[in-house]
């Protein structure tokens, strides 16, 4: 199930999406696949525009898409591989398909960059490049996943920060609450802090810290603690906050349950809100820019919703919405 096409409350403007044609265990076969198959879902204006090998991206290509005036090949001769330390790759390699990609999105040549490449090299080009935004103690990484009820429920961090003090769990209330209202369309969302217990006394330094500052806050509908096993009901929040470590836990157990389910031949609905294909990607909250980062072994139809979200992500403003609640 895709995401499908760009929503009517979003704005529907001209945009060009940046592609990382390298980036995936399947590159550039699979990226430059999901690209085209992207094409046809896309708002008519949307344009957009691969990093990468030009030789073999084209070469992969189909010939009525090669001259297609919404496909356009920038040229890297470098690849920043999936085992490569981060910082140094990035720092080395100029002419990755990654690095150019973030020179042309801090140029504004790109409106916004999605890859599923290397996830560490991705952070260090946002912040080196576009940077996070002024007046935000740390940029997140949210995760939208469907729920019994059907409506998405947005949990941050989900991998970047794996320790948080207490006014960084703070921000990703605010900055989940742009989220869920600008992407999902929720007016008010409600916002929870992942706990061990519902009381406000519950769980650890961070948390009990960041309970009240949540709470006295107008920049979010706080809700209060949340417990784990209420996560996918939907009937208490729109926005769960926790730190990158629990966060990223309870993402891979989902992707794990929903591998489980699938090899022992169960469908339920459920399962589809649990499937990294349909998500796609996840985005880069705080940063100047709109960057979104995919999962590793991205299958086609992932690499079809990756695009899709970066294009709603585009069209949503959230960078300005961001920047409007942190200066």
């Amino acid at each position: 199930m895709a995401q499908g096409p760009l929503p009517e409350s979003l704005n529907p403007i001209a945009m060009r999406i940046g592609i990382d044609a390298m980036g995936g265990d399947f590159a550039p076969r699979i990226t430059v696949a999901g690209t085209v198959s992207a094409l046809s879902l896309l708002m008519p204006d949307s344009t957009l525009v691969l990093f990468g090998d030009q030789k073999q991206i084209e070469a992969l290509l189909p010939a009525q898409v090669v001259s297609d005036p919404r496909i356009e090949v920038v040229d890297a001769s470098e690849v920043i591989e999936m085992g490569e330390s981060p910082a140094q790759a990035f720092g080395r390699k100029s002419n990755s398909s990654i690095a150019v990609g973030f020179q042309h999105l801090q140029q504004g040549l790109i409106d916004g960059f999605a890859s599923a490449g290397n996830t560490g090299a991705m952070l260090v080009g946002a912040m080196a490049t576009v940077k996070q935004i002024e007046g935000l103690s740390r940029p997140g990484i949210a995760s939208s996943i469907k729920t019994i009820s059907g409506s998405p429920v947005t949990i941050l961090d989900v991998g970047l920060n794996v320790d948080c003090k207490p006014e960084v769990l703070f921000q990703y209330g605010i900055l989940g609450s742009i989220y869920a209202r600008q992407l999902h369309g929720i007016e008010n969302p409600r916002v929870a802090l992942l706990n061990i217990g519902e009381e406000p006394e519950k769980g650890n330094i961070a948390t009990k810290t960041a309970y009240p500052l949540m709470q006295e806050s107008k920049q979010m509908n706080f809700v209060g603690n949340i417990e784990a096993s209420h996560i996918l009901n939907g009937d208490f929040a729109d926005v769960i906050v926790c730190d990158g470590f629990v966060g990223n836990t309870i993402i891979k157990q989902y992707e794990g349950i929903f591998e489980l389910l699938v090899n022992q031949g169960v469908s339920l609905p459920i399962m589809e809100g649990m499937n990294y294909e349909n998500v796609g990607g996840t985005p880069v909250l705080g940063v100047n820019a709109n960057v979104i980062i995919g999962h590793g072994k991205s299958s086609q139809k992932a690499i079809v919703n990756m695009i899709l979200q970066t294009e709603k992500t585009i069209a949503a403003g959230l960078v300005t919405k961001f920047k409007e609640a942190f200066n």
